[in-house]
């Protein structure tokens, strides 16, 4: 569950080398890029609630949070989806909206956060290329919703990338244990095996250390998403660019 591979042939790598390189997919590989979604305080106040979009907050936080399970939730898409609307629609209804109005509101939030324009970093097709031709799996474990192989499409990439390991199918968000190892079952790797990037610090450089991967901090002077670049633990390194990463292979 969670996981989709593509057919191709690689050579084995040798004993201890890296052979899957891992990536985070949002902020490490695509940003956003207009048109962007609409936001959820401007669908609120579509409908004459501007009482509840004020008390609604953020609305990149409803979500589930990160390293939270939902196993049961995951089994199929239609679950998942469910799952995800009701939890708007409970938030809708604590916020204040009339119940008559909360399911409908929730489905149209649901469409509006997923409604995202992304395109590739300009670093990235040539870091993916270099990758495949060490023979080496290429990997993508986000925290994402559950169609992340049709996003991984979109954006030009699907022919660079073996697997795709989305965080609504494994049926945990990074940095739960979980999400790794559906990656590297996936990939058919030992953890040691692994290196995994990206540019968030607990998702992708503390949460793939514990489970025994090796790690490489993104952080791009660009950033898709703003975070600190804090001291590097053992087992990691950090980079600015995707061109580095050739070197650490």
């Amino acid at each position: 569950m969670g996981t989709v591979r593509t057919a191709r042939s690689v050579r084995p790598a040798r004993p201890g080398a890296v052979a899957a390189v891992v990536f985070d997919f949002y902020g490490t590989l695509v940003r956003m890029v207009p048109p962007l979604p609409p936001t959820h305080e401007s669908v609120f106040r579509a409908r004459g609630l501007d009482g509840p979009a004020a008390r609604w907050g953020d609305q990149w936080s409803v979500g589930p949070g990160d390293g939270e399970e939902h196993r049961t939730h995951s089994t199929t898409q239609e679950t998942y989806v469910a799952w995800e609307r009701d939890r708007l629609r409970r938030r809708a209804l604590d916020c204040g909206v009339p119940a008559d109005q909360a399911a409908d509101l929730a489905v149209e939030l649901d469409r509006a956060t997923k409604s995202l324009t992304l395109e590739a970093f300009g670093d990235v097709r040539a870091a993916l290329v270099a990758v495949r031709e060490r023979g080496l799996t290429v990997a993508i474990c986000s925290n994402w919703y559950w169609d992340l192989d049709r996003a991984v499409e979109r954006t030009g990439l699907a022919d660079l990338v073996d697997v795709v390991v989305t965080s609504a199918r494994a049926g945990a968000r990074k940095p739960h244990p979980l999400v790794y190892d559906a990656v590297l079952d996936a990939c058919g790797v030992a953890p040691e095996r692994a290196l995994f990037v990206g540019d968030m610090w607990a998702a992708d450089v503390l949460g793939p250390l514990s489970r025994g991967m090796r790690a490489v901090h993104l952080h791009r002077p660009d950033p898709a998403v703003r975070g600190t670049a804090p001291p590097l633990p053992d087992g990691a390194v950090r980079i600015t660019d995707l061109s580095a990463l050739t070197d650490l292979l």
